[in-house]
C-alpha cells in the first residue's frame, strides 16, 4: 500500500466508525511516517545509500571539528610563546642586558 493510501484509508475508517483512540493514534503515526518519508525525499536522502552517506558526512564533520580544535590549540600555544618571548625581551631591556654585551 502506498504511503498516502494507508493514511487515506485510516481517515476514511475514522469518519465511518467514529474516531476511537486507536484509530487516531494510527492516523498520527501514519501521518508522521508519510511526512518523514516526504522530507527525506526532498532532501535527497530516500535512496538505499543514504545511511552510508550520512555516516560519512558525520565522520567528515567530526574530522573537521578535530582539525579546528587542533588548529586553535596550536594558535594559542604560538601566541603564548610569543607573549612569553616579548616579556623576556622587555625584562632584558629593563635590566640592562644590552649593556652587558659591551
Amino acid at each position: 500500500m502506498t504511503d498516502g493510501a494507508m493514511l487515506a484509508q485510516l481517515i476514511e475508517q475514522a469518519e465511518e466508525e467514529g474516531a476511537d483512540l486507536a484509530t487516531l493514534r494510527a492516523i498520527a503515526e501514519e501521518a508522521g511516517t508519510v511526512g518523514a518519508d516526504r522530507a527525506l525525499a526532498r532532501l535527497g536522502l530516500d535512496d538505499p545509500g543514504a545511511a552510508k552517506d550520512m555516516a560519512e558526512l558525520r565522520e567528515l564533520l567530526g574530522a573537521w571539528r578535530d582539525a579546528k580544535k587542533s588548529m586553535l590549540k596550536a594558535v594559542m600555544q604560538w601566541l603564548g610563546r610569543t607573549v612569553a618571548a616579548l616579556v623576556l625581551v622587555v625584562l632584558a631591556m629593563r635590566l640592562g642586558f644590552p649593556g652587558w654585551l659591551k
